[in-house]
């Protein structure tokens, strides 16, 4: 199926005569443009919005066009790549074609010769995901283990894994529901000396409260009604291991008593009996609330805390990393297509950009099954367009307007919704004005300048130079 939204393209080019020019050419076709003239600007541009296209020269003043080159196929492996370049660079836009480029220019050239070259390679979409060196590249310089990620948030994640893995230091990971808290816990299982034991995970939120300490620190014979056989708790099964408490913060107080002393004494009590056990295990614990604020308010230990929280990891939510969702989905669709037995979708940019729009109050979990109902939507079609999205991505303000508000039984995350309900609202006035921010303003009955410090702080792109 044919993607009605129009082409998006990035042209960078640091001679404003020339700049204009290209840009009126595509813009004259109906591509949509944005303009760039020096390459710190297009870097930023393209980590916050997917086009489908660029048009870079290769020599930005003391910059280097193929630095912006590398950005946008790192991060957008089907973005159509034009360079343009002097008569003495022949050579270096051989080498950004061997980089993924699709085609290269030398000036003077014709307009229409770029407009129909870019028009062509977009329509072909000879998609970078084929490119299996590529493919590698980006698995080395944006994965940790299962954990992917480019952003500046998750390098920092990544930074400190490398270094708390090795130890045999506690965890506390703190992140919303769906942002891959286990994941990180099995990570530094795998990256540590204890790789080779088991890794044991426990969620005491999904056990009876009831069986909570004896699924910990297992039971004996008889010590209970039901308890026919003993059995062996998780610490003890995980003993030379990692053991992983999820939601910690849903622990009784009197079971966070016996936690503490587990982890001060190495040793656990059997329900039933007296007689202590020694076990060697590192614990890594989650929470997707803030326990600081829970201790202040007499809900959790505070000598747990501190036991607890020895090297504090924190999950950024999705919404506030949008440059790695193309990354994620494209790693999920083919997951997908693998597990399904389908054959190899591709995303188009412009499904990117609903994706990067979306607020994703589930995080990566909710993105990940979006994705494989859209691949499951798809039929025979090999493009997967934002039209086959769950109705929730694709129309977020249908799903969350008030009106027709749906609040079950868990709850909502409150400012998850709101956060999409605010982001909607100035994309679609902005959309509804072509951008034109002063418009947009007033339709929504805010200053310019409210408008911009929104759209900024919810990471919109938004070209500064429109009014």
């Amino acid at each position: 199926m044919t993607d009605p939204s129009p082409l998006r393209v990035l042209v960078v080019e640091d001679e404003p005569a020339l700049l204009n020019l290209i840009a009126e050419s595509l813009e004259a076709d109906g591509f949509v443009v944005a303009r760039s003239s020096d390459a710190p600007d297009a870097i930023e541009r393209l980590r916050g919005f997917a086009y489908d296209g660029l048009v870079t020269d290769l020599r930005l003043g003391d910059a280097d066009g193929m630095e912006v080159l590398e950005e946008a196929l790192g991060r957008y492996p089907g973005m159509r790549c034009v360079v343009i370049t002097g008569f003495g660079g022949v050579d270096e836009a051989v080498k950004a074609l061997k980089r993924g480029a699709v085609d290269f220019l030398i000036k003077p050239f014709q307009l229409v010769q770029l407009v129909q070259v870019m028009k062509t390679a977009i329509n072909e979409r000879r998609l970078r995901q084929e490119n299996a060196e590529l493919r590698a590249q980006l698995r080395d310089r944006f994965r940790l283990g299962g954990i992917i990620g480019g952003s500046k948030a998750m390098k920092h994640l990544f930074s400190t894994l490398e270094l708390v893995s090795p130890m045999n230091s506690t965890v506390l990971i703190q992140g919303e529901t769906g942002t891959g808290k286990e994941l990180v816990a099995r990570t530094i299982h795998h990256n540590s000396p204890r790789r080779d034991q088991p890794f044991v995970a426990f969620n005491g939120a999904a056990i009876p409260e009831g069986l909570v300490e004896a699924e910990l620190f297992g039971h004996i014979k008889g010590a209970f009604t039901g308890a026919i056989n003993a059995r062996v708790g998780r610490f003890e099964l995980a003993d030379k291991g990692t053991l992983f408490i999820d939601e910690v913060a849903s622990m009784p107080m009197a079971l966070q008593a016996k936690l503490l002393r587990a982890l001060q004494e190495r040793e656990v009590e059997k329900v039933g009996t007296s007689r202590p056990v020694k076990v060697d295990v590192r614990v890594v614990a989650a929470t997707n609330v803030d326990l600081l604020k829970l201790v202040k308010d007499g809900g959790f230990r505070e000598d747990l805390y501190y036991r607890l929280n020895v090297v504090r990891v924190v999950l950024p939510p999705l919404r506030a990393r949008p440059e790695d969702i193309p990354m994620l989905a494209q790693h999920f669709v083919t997951q997908s297509c693998r597990q399904n037995n389908v054959p190899a979708r591709t995303l188009s940019q412009s499904l990117l950009r609903s994706l990067m729009d979306y607020a994703w109050p589930g995080n990566i979990r909710q993105l990940e099954n979006a994705i494989e109902h859209a691949v499951a939507m798809s039929g025979q079609a090999l493009e997967i367009g934002p039209n086959l999205l769950p109705e929730e991505v694709r129309e977020p303000m249908k799903a969350s307007g008030l009106p027709s508000l749906h609040i079950p039984d868990e709850g909502i995350d409150f400012s998850a919704v709101m956060t999409q309900i605010e982001r909607d609202l100035l994309v679609r006035s902005l959309e509804k004005t072509g951008g034109n921010k002063r418009q947009a303003a007033r339709l929504l009955n805010l200053s310019r300048t409210t408008l911009i410090d929104k759209t900024q702080r919810l990471g919109i792109n938004v070209d500064t130079s429109a009014e």
